[in-house]
């Protein structure tokens, strides 16, 4: 079933209990880090619905007190067998919750506790305007249109058929810049991110997923509205950033930590959605764009330093491999 149809057979079936009130999201990780841009907008979007993002275990052990029958739940699982996602949807169900699961994996464990299936693209081939960050964005843009109206609902439809062309040929336009980031950056044992507003989900997975995870290398990310109150400190010649610079309504936020690190750090890497391309969609709802430009600009980089550093992705110490 399409998104569309599947929230119009939602507020459907709710019609006659309330409706749908409040939206509540939970993910572990990349997953929790792909649905930002979603919580962004359905803060910034709609007047009726009570909206928060959580990552899975927390859900499960602290669960917010309204949820019940009117209460969306959309869980995020890439290969959908997460145990603390599948616990959330199971604890979401037994509240009387509608949940909706996410997954690459369309037979994986977590769709038998979900009332909706949402599958998603992935891999070197995958189409950006249907990969994982996008489709949980449709959801939330879909039911927002359909339970009180969207005026910049044209506009979104309009910067998904973009956004697949946009982000393929930023992916090449980086290609250079990251054999030469790679090389430089080998022998880091720390780096951190940056980034703000819908976008801050992108800078939070590289630093957590990547660095931390992928890379074995110290990283934290560092929001760029904070930066001022306490990190900057760290700033010296040596220490390397990452940092985003996105379009739309936080752009002055990361414009204004670039401005010091210029002045202040020698190894600054920029990622400018500007420069990149994705000005090319409507300033209307742009801020929802940044996640997936600069969420597959990153692995341009991150292959290229793991070749380097002759320590692939796939390596893992605890991962799957002990009991946690």
């Amino acid at each position: 079933m399409e998104i569309k149809a599947i929230i119009e057979e939602i507020l459907k079936d709710k019609k006659e209990k309330g409706g749908i009130k409040q939206v509540y999201m939970a993910a572990c990780g990349g997953s929790y880090a792909a649905l930002y841009p979603t919580k962004v907008f359905l803060e910034k979007e709609s007047s009726e619905l009570v909206s928060s993002l959580y990552t899975s275990n927390e859900f499960v052990h602290s669960q917010p007190k309204a949820l019940g029958e009117n209460s969306l739940v959309i869980v995020c699982s890439h290969k959908g067998n997460t145990p603390e996602t599948i616990k959330s949807a199971e604890v979401a169900q037994a509240k009387g919750a509608t949940v909706i699961a996410l997954t690459w994996k369309p037979d994986s464990p977590i769709t038998k506790h979900a009332d909706y299936v949402v599958e998603y693209t992935f891999g070197p081939d995958k189409d950006i305007a249907e990969e994982k960050t996008m489709q949980v964005l449709t959801i939330a843009v879909e039911l927002v249109n359909q339970s009180e109206g969207y005026a910049n609902y044209a506009d979104f439809v309009d910067g998904k058929s973009k956004i697949d062309r946009i982000v393929k040929l930023a992916m090449k336009h980086v290609e250079k810049r990251a054999d030469k980031f790679a090389i430089d950056h080998k022998d880091d044992e720390v780096v951190y991110t940056m980034g703000s507003g819908a976008s801050w989900g992108s800078a939070y997975l590289q630093s957590i997923c990547i660095f931390m995870e992928m890379q074995w290398v110290n990283s934290a990310c560092i929001h760029t509205g904070e930066f001022f109150h306490g990190p900057f400190e760290i700033t010296d010649e040596n220490i390397p950033f990452m940092i985003q610079i996105s379009e739309g309504s936080t752009r002055e936020l990361d414009e204004r930590a670039l401005k010091f690190l210029n002045k202040y750090a020698k190894r600054v890497e920029v990622f400018d959605a500007k420069e990149l391309g994705l000005s090319t969609i409507k300033e209307s709802v742009i801020d929802y764009f940044n996640h997936s430009l600069f969420n597959n600009v990153y692995p341009v980089y991150n292959e290229k330093l793991a070749e380097v550093r002759e320590h692939p992705l796939h390596t893992r110490r605890y991962m799957w491999k002990v009991e946690y």
